[in-house]
Parts: structure tokens; C-alpha cells; sequence
């Protein structure tokens, strides 16, 4: 049966407003949660981005939901210190913790001021990263020169059981590529439903582990406030990942987003003020065989989309 969870958007919320949402979603009747880790908002109007490694301490200390969160190691941060991490969270908060891994986005990668490599470069480098990890994880002591480089690392606190670690990916050209050494699949709705095409390359390439999707829906009482809230708070998604993960700051993501209508962002946020198409569309996912869906609510007003969604959706998605 599909776990339908929340996703805490520190794009869009200072932590400890996150951290309250997060509490109030888990007695709403959400089975889980996740959170991205991003160094910087897609734009200014957004407004936030608080360290999600710091946050996740809090938030499987203050819950008890399990907790994924999707993130990039290789740049801005050293696969060892990210094992480190990961590996402190599980230990304390044992078969809570997923991590989703991907190659990065400039806007929060080029802050390290190293060149930002093509995406051959970062796939060859994640991997590295991930195998690393693995190692890491297993105890061992780690060497490695390579496109990252480890000096006799070891983890001298290890959790009993490590995190799994999922491939975050967009495309199913990436989604078969990391199916050779991922746990599970970390994806996003796409225009036509096409995360359906991300999951069957997944599988099809031999992908095991379970299958996260990331449903971005705006929810209002009018459909105009509703569609008003996801072109205000998530139109960048419109430039795709081939031109959205090279982008480096939030201005640029904003100056190239400046003219798009807001009827444009419709294929890529799922809008209505009808809670029973919300419903719907998100027992679809499930049924395309994504065994998590994070409903991330892009609008401001968090507190009253947990509550219905707690009261309405949750109830007839599980039954």
C-alpha cells in the first residue's frame, strides 16, 4: 500500500516553521516525510533555505515519521562528511533515514567557487561518491583518488543498519543509469505524468527498493488562488532540469522565469481547489507503483492544506 507523506520545503519556510508543520502533518495522519537540500531558494519571493542535515536532527527527534531527504555529495559536500552525517542520523533513528542522491545543481553546488562539471563529469563523480559512502558505511577505512578524493577516512560511530540510498532522477536515461547501484528511485511529477516513464527505465534496468515520488499540487479555496499560489511559488520548475541545474543564482532563476504566464506552470504543479481531484490524481501515483508520494503543497498556506488534506484526502487515499 502507497505511504502518502509531507514534503517540508526549506525553499519556502524558515525551520522552525517547518518544524511545526512537520509535527502537525504526523497527527494530521501523514505517514512520512521528506525535504530537499538546498543551499539556496529558486527565487527570491520564495525567501529561505535552511540547513536540512540540522533540521532532520530535530525533526526525527520531534516526530516519529520516517524521513528522507534528497542531496548531493561530491561538491559542496565531501562524501565522508555526508556519510558522517547520514550515518549519526541513523544511528539514533534507526530504519527512519533515507537519502536520495543526485549530481547536483549549480545553485547550490557553485558556491564552493570549483568549476561546475558537464553531467557525464557529475554521474562519474556521484558514483564515486556513492561507492564511498558504501564502503564508509560497511567500516571499512577509505582511500581514494579520483574526481573526489579520501584520505583513510572511517566512521568510528556506525549505525546498525546504514541509510538506504536512492537515486534522485529526473529523466529515464538517469533513472536506468542508477538503477546499477541504488536502493530505491526519488522523483518528481512531470508534465503527462511522465514519472511513470522515470520509474518503468528504473525497473526495466533492474531498479530494486521502493519508489519516492515528489507530487507538487497547489491546493486553494478558488481554482485562482490556487493557480495564482503555484506561478507565484514555483513557476522556475517550468526550465526543466537541462536548463534549471545550471543555473547558479536565484536572480538568474527568476530573470528567466520573469515572462512565463501562469497557466504555464500547470503541467508541472497539479492545480485545482477541488480536494477530490487532489485525491484522485494522487491515488494515480500510487497506483502507478510509487510506494511513497510527498504531497508538497507549494502555496504559503501550509497549516490549511495539513488540515483538510489530513480530514479529506488522507482518509479516502487509505482506505
Amino acid at each position: 500500500m502507497t505511504a502518502y507523506g509531507y514534503h517540508a520545503s526549506h525553499e519556502q519556510f524558515p525551520p522552525s516553521e517547518l518544524l511545526a508543520l512537520v509535527r502537525a502533518a504526523q497527527d494530521a495522519g501523514f505517514a512520512t516525510g521528506m525535504c530537499s537540500d538546498h543551499f539556496a531558494p529558486w527565487s527570491a519571493r520564495q525567501g529561505h533555505s535552511g540547513h536540512a542535515w540540522a533540521w532532520l536532527g530535530s525533526a526525527l527527534a520531534a516526530t516519529g515519521l520516517p524521513m528522507g531527504v534528497v542531496t548531493s555529495p561530491g561538491q559542496r559536500y565531501h562524501p565522508a562528511v555526508l556519510a558522517q552525517a547520514a550515518g549519526t542520523l541513523a544511528q539514533m533513528h534507526p530504519g527512519r533515514l533515507w537519502v536520495a542522491l543526485g549530481t547536483g545543481q549549480a545553485l547550490n553546488e557553485h558556491i564552493t567557487g570549483d568549476v561546475w562539471p558537464a553531467k557525464e563529469v557529475r554521474n562519474q563523480r556521484l558514483e564515486e561518491c556513492v561507492n564511498i559512502m558504501r564502503a564508509l558505511f560497511a567500516g571499512e577505512t577509505v582511500s581514494h583518488d579520483g574526481l573526489v578524493r579520501v584520505d583513510r577516512a572511517r566512521l568510528w560511530s556506525l549505525p546498525e543498519r546504514p541509510p538506504i540510498l536512492l537515486a534522485a532522477a529526473i529523466t529515464p536515461a538517469t533513472a536506468a543509469w542508477a538503477a546499477g547501484w541504488a536502493d530505491g528511485l526519488a522523483t518528481v511529477n512531470q508534465p503527462d505524468d511522465a514519472q511513470r516513464e522515470t520509474l518503468a527505465a528504473y525497473r526495466d534496468a533492474g531498479g530494486r527498493g521502493p519508489a519516492v515520488l515528489q507530487a507538487h499540487l497547489s491546493w486553494a479555496p478558488t481554482r485562482e488562488a490556487a493557480l495564482e499560489a503555484a506561478h507565484d511559488q514555483w513557476r522556475e520548475a517550468v526550465l526543466g532540469s537541462d536548463v534549471g541545474w545550471e543555473i547558479p543564482l536565484p536572480e538568474h532563476f527568476e530573470q528567466a522565469a520573469a515572462m512565463l504566464p501562469p497557466d504555464c506552470v500547470e503541467p508541472y504543479v497539479h492545480v485545482s481547489d477541488e480536494v477530490g481531484r487532489h485525491t484522485e490524481w494522487l491515488a494515480r501515483q500510487g497506483a502507478y507503483g510509487f510506494d511513497e508520494v510527498m504531497l508538497h503543497q507549494v502555496g504559503r498556506d501550509q497549516a490549511r492544506f495539513v488540515e483538510v488534506f489530513g480530514s479529506t484526502v488522507l482518509p479516502e487515499l487509505n482506505s
